[in-house]
């Protein structure tokens, strides 16, 4: 394909007179620019100007965050649930969480307390806790889709590629991931506080933020804060550089067609299965310091390396990777919904003259 668009290119450009250095400057910025983009999403996105831009990703971000977070709401509890320690005295054990303390984490384990759940409290409390993660999960996706395009736009140095270089493509993502997880932990934390605990110990998500506020100070909302910061950035940064880096190995293959749903999901999928596997003993840390305060062992987590010292000696460095096999299951569902839901979503979004430049004034 390059082949035959090069054979039309060179005779044109030699009947002009040109010299060899001239035709190769040409075919080298014709390269790089066939490389980079011909999508037709990148076509509109050029009509699109920066604050429409910023408007379309938060919202194509908050769609892309709450249908993911919502199809893998099962998987995410069971998840918290074999992170977190629970001291929760066994009134009635049918109607007790399935809370893991040493015990290993296994796809019977899960399935158990999947079952239990259902069997005690019904199909809908495998959702428990799922309006407090879209209150939480909404911003932050926003803010991170947003912020990730602000920031390749602020890396780019060629305006006219659609992709950043691999270093740069990576850091925006890790940039994205930082902000949006600092300007919306406390949410984060308040979700995995509900997701460990019984209905009647809190019942909605103020009844935690009132609770914490009065019963361990407001600085407990940022009770794991540090190693959420610091996950974030291999996390965000290699989901992001996986999913751009396949988007634009796709375009090159495929002579700048846009992918396919189906596409974009296996990118979004493999971009996730590397994200979580990067960040995973952080995710660790961050569920035992959130959760410690409900689960009897807050003087146990006060610190990264004090977590990690206590998950070692009495778990062994498999605690550190515990349920990760479920997050290799619920992460490529998750990851790759959320970037198939944000790009169809802005795609959308976009193709509405609405959010276009005005060629009258040029805005």
């Amino acid at each position: 394909m390059k082949a035959e668009k090069a054979d039309q290119i060179i005779p044109e450009i030699a009947m002009r007179g040109a010299s060899m250095a001239d035709i190769k400057a040409t075919m080298a910025e014709h390269t790089s620019n066939e490389d980079e983009i011909t999508h037709q999403e990148h076509q509109i996105n050029l009509k699109v100007p920066n604050h429409n831009k910023i408007i379309t990703s938060l919202l194509a971000g908050a769609m892309a965050g709450a249908v993911a977070k919502t199809v893998i709401a099962p998987l995410d509890r069971t998840k918290i649930n074999f992170q977190s320690k629970s001291v929760i005295a066994p009134l009635d054990r049918t109607k007790i969480n399935f809370q893991i303390s040493n015990k290993q984490f296994s796809a019977r384990g899960a399935l158990l307390f999947l079952r239990d759940t259902v069997r005690s409290e019904g199909v809908t409390k495998l959702w428990r806790g799922n309006s407090a993660t879209m209150v939480r999960i909404i911003p932050y996706a926003s803010i991170q889709y947003a912020a990730h395009e602000q920031y390749k736009r602020l890396l780019s140095t060629d305006k006219r590629k659609q992709h950043l270089p691999p270093h740069l493509r990576f850091l925006a993502g890790s940039l994205a991931g930082v902000t949006s997880s600092s300007l919306t932990y406390p949410l984060d934390l308040m979700r995995a506080r509900m997701a460990v605990t019984l209905k009647a110990q809190y019942s909605n998500l103020w009844s935690v933020f009132l609770h914490i506020v009065r019963a361990e100070g407001p600085a407990t909302l940022y009770k794991g804060f540090t190693p959420t910061v610091l996950g974030s950035i291999p996390y965000s940064g290699a989901s992001f550089f996986t999913y751009e880096t396949l988007k634009k190995w796709h375009a090159g293959y495929c002579d700048g067609r846009d992918p396919a749903p189906i596409e974009r999901m296996a990118f979004g999928a493999v971009a996730g299965l590397l994200g979580q596997s990067a960040s995973y003993p952080l995710d660790i840390v961050r569920r035992r310091m959130q959760t410690a305060g409900v689960t009897g062992q807050g003087s146990m987590y006060t610190s990264i390396s004090q977590t990690v010292k206590v998950v070692w000696r009495s778990e062994g460095w498999r605690g550190l990777y515990k349920g990760l096999s479920m997050n290799w299951i619920k992460g490529p569902i998750a990851v790759g919904t959320s970037f198939t839901v944000y790009d169809t979503s802005l795609h959308w979004l976009r193709s509405f003259t609405y959010f276009h430049i005005d060629e009258d004034d040029g805005t």
